[in-house]
């Protein structure tokens, strides 16, 4: 471990010249500008701690996708109605975004590694209670568990990358945990269906149990304190609400906040409702939805290398945040041409490439909503991050069961939501972003390419 509490890891770097801290005029001035002390400089991670990163960053992902093939299932084993197993993942969600709040602050005021670890423990067993479910109301009740223990690894994550990157290194390493957890749900419900080849629904929740166990032990073994204590955030639970109140004031954040939010809801639409959709309403088996569900992550995974290795440090970050998002509601106005019947009754293969164009763009969205936003708050990276990842959870909890308000067999509410998310993060970007207004405030981001 080094004197500054990161990995024990090569130094150098990865960009020229000092932090790249937006400093913002006026009334706009992000928290960042009372900064205490500036993030250390870009440090290069060895690749175990870069694959410890990607593994938490991919629980989520497996949690959520390795379950999906299971859910017609569900229903049937616990004799609940659709809408009703769907609130597993709903609750599931909820919990993620409430357990961010509560793990960011106490991340920037006891470091990332105890919060962590205890995080990861809970989250362990509320997985194997979750196999363990007789009714559907128990198991959203261990759901809404497992989603509060989860939120650790989702947050303190991206807050260990600000701790150690900044400026085109931030948003490049981004792009590469991008292609890590990405793998999860090309991965995860190909596993899922397999499993429920030799056993059914429970033995998913087994296998994420065991999961689980692995990403704990390498967190204690391998992932070293990065938060060094002169760094920390002093106070309790009243400076932490200052400091989110802060946060949300500054406009240029709360813009970014809302883009990736909406963007993940329109992701969550799609997570929620494809299960219904390519199986009961096109006849797909659950191997044929998990294969064009990882095909649709294979894009995901594809375009956010495209972005990280080719685009970041070449083309503005707004930029390509402006490409992904419209490309974002072109394909859901599509796929609401094409589920309202406008073109007729169409078959499986113009729906699952209006979704493949969708799950793509987000490989231009996430990363640069992740690094723009972040940019903008050295100084309590938890916080911000507890705030990016409620909020888009939150949505995406509101999401879920609006896409079976109509019943099971149409995919018309899954478009509309996923049109509407996609109006909304676009109309956030440009009314509280404005990129085209800032250009005067960023003269460190321009050297680093952003």
């Amino acid at each position: 471990m080094t004197e500054s509490g990161a990995p024990a890891a090569e130094t150098r770097d990865d960009t020229p010249g000092p932090p790249v801290t937006p400093a913002i005029p006026g009334r706009d001035a992000p928290a960042a500008a009372v900064a205490p002390t500036a993030p250390p400089k870009s440090r290069r991670t060895s690749l175990l701690v870069t694959l410890v990163l990607g593994g938490l960053t991919a629980v989520p992902p497996l949690s959520m996708d390795m379950y999906l093939p299971a859910l017609p299932q569900v229903t049937t084993a616990l004799h609940s109605p659709a809408a009703t197993v769907q609130l597993t993942l709903t609750t599931c969600l909820a919990g993620m975004a409430l357990g961010q709040m509560i793990v960011g602050p106490m991340s920037d005021k006891w470091g990332r590694r105890r919060p962590l670890l205890v995080g990861m423990v809970v989250y362990v067993l509320a997985t194997a209670l979750c196999a363990l479910a007789t009714n559907a109301e128990v198991l959203i009740a261990f759901r809404l568990l497992q989603g509060l223990a989860g939120a650790a690894g989702i947050v303190i994550a991206r807050a260990v990358v600000r701790d150690l990157y900044d400026g085109v290194a931030m948003a490049r390493f981004f792009a590469t945990l991008m292609l890590i957890s990405g793998a999860a749900p090309v991965v995860a419900p190909l596993i899922g269906g397999q499993i429920l080849r030799v056993t059914d629904w429970r033995g998913v929740f087994v296998v994420l149990t065991v999961v689980g166990v692995l990403v704990t032990l390498l967190v204690w073994k391998r992932l070293d304190e990065t938060l060094a204590p002169e760094r920390r955030q002093p106070g309790g639970l009243g400076p932490a609400l200052r400091t989110m109140r802060d946060l949300v004031a500054d406009r240029v954040f709360s813009g970014y906040l809302l883009v990736g939010a909406f963007a993940f809801a329109a992701l969550f639409a799609y997570i929620s409702a494809s299960p219904f959709v390519i199986q009961e309403i096109y006849g797909a088996s659950p191997q044929t939805f998990s294969l064009l569900f990882g095909l649709n992550s294979v894009g995901l995974v594809a375009v956010g290398q495209i972005n990280g290795k080719v685009l970041v440090g070449r083309v503005g970050l707004d930029k390509v945040l402006g490409v992904g998002l419209v490309l974002i509601a072109l394909a859901g106005a599509a796929l609401l041409l094409l589920s309202s019947g406008v073109f007729g009754h169409v078959g499986l293969v113009p729906v699952a490439a209006g979704l493949f164009v969708l799950m793509s763009a987000m490989g231009l969205v996430m990363p640069s909503t992740n690094t723009l936003a972040l940019l903008r708050t050295p100084h309590a990276a938890g916080s911000a991050s507890a705030l990016l990842g409620t909020s888009t959870f939150l949505l995406g909890a509101v999401a879920s069961p609006l896409v079976g308000i109509a019943g099971e067999r149409t995919a018309v509410p899954m478009a509309v939501v996923q049109l509407s998310c996609a109006v909304l993060a676009l109309v956030s970007f440009l009314g509280m972003c404005r990129p085209w207004q800032r250009k005067g405030e960023r003269t460190a981001g321009e050297r680093t390419g952003l």
